[in-house]
């Protein structure tokens, strides 16, 4: 794990809320829904795969949305999101192991675990069909790997840059998600994913992570090489609490279609 120092206060405060919080009562086993089926299913849908995270608050967001996890959820999904991303850290995002656990039993999509997962003893908190483990919050990130498959969890081991990226394949990850979002300053610079995926294997299923906004972000992530994209914020809108989730869902979905594309242009 590289050095907290090189973090932002705010990331740093939530690897020490994640340390602190304890894992669950025994070893979960999960029936997991696959990810890459789903991802498949979209593209022949004519969709973007879009993971659309149920996302109240965060450390960058403008806002918090108080709206139900489970309606956040099922707009998502009517508004044709291929996964769902459900924050479970609860002091910095507001999150809860108990939302995901609604959310899984509403919808029928991949459900991802998003927190600050460290050690074996925080996976065992809830079930999921993915779990995220991030490179340079982890130590062992091999054993972490196998241990969330022992487990039945898809891990979705998250980089930043080309060392990450190699610490990640030669630790056998399948998935792999390239945040935008640097840690150490929580700027975000798109340019970052379209650094790392020339680098990744084409049988790696490769997600773009954060800063993702518009139709044309979408565009230009896809042509870069992501399989799916991660979004939380701009499908929240966490700014605008009434804001139509399956609207926002939607049109960044439909980004590849020539409607979507026409109505760039103008």
């Amino acid at each position: 794990m590289n050095s907290d120092t090189e973090l932002a206060p705010a990331v740093r405060s939530i690897l020490e809320a994640a340390r602190e919080r304890s894992g669950g009562d025994g070893v979960v086993d999960v029936d997991a829904r696959s990810l890459p089926d789903a991802l498949a299913a979209a593209d022949a849908d004519g969709r973007v795969p879009v993971i659309a995270e149920v996302k109240p608050t965060s450390p960058t967001a403008d806002g918090t949305r108080a709206d139900d996890p489970v309606e956040l959820a099922e707009a998502m999904v009517a508004g044709g999101a291929t996964a769902i991303s459900v924050l479970t850290e609860p002091t910095h995002f507001g999150g809860s192991p108990e939302a995901l656990a609604r959310v899984r039993e509403a919808v029928d999509v991949p459900v991802l675990r998003k927190d600050f997962v460290l050690d074996e003893a925080g996976m065992d908190v809830i079930e999921a069909d993915l779990l995220l483990l991030i490179v340079r919050f982890v130590d062992d990130l091999e054993g972490l790997i196998a241990a969330a498959r022992e487990r039945g969890f898809q891990p979705l081991v998250e980089v930043h840059d080309r060392g990450e990226l190699e610490t990640a394949l030669e630790a056998g990850a399948e998935i792999i998600g390239v945040n935008n979002r640097d840690l150490a300053k929580l700027e975000v610079d798109l340019e970052t994913f379209e650094s790392v995926a020339p680098e990744v294997p084409d049988d790696v299923t490769l997600i773009a992570e954060s800063g993702i906004s518009s139709p044309a972000d979408v565009q230009r992530m896809r042509a870069a090489g992501a399989d799916a994209l991660l979004v939380g914020s701009a499908i929240m809108d966490h700014g605008a609490g009434d804001s139509d989730v399956t609207e926002n869902t939607r049109r960044l979905v439909r980004a590849e279609s020539t409607d979507a594309r026409e109505t760039e242009q103008t």
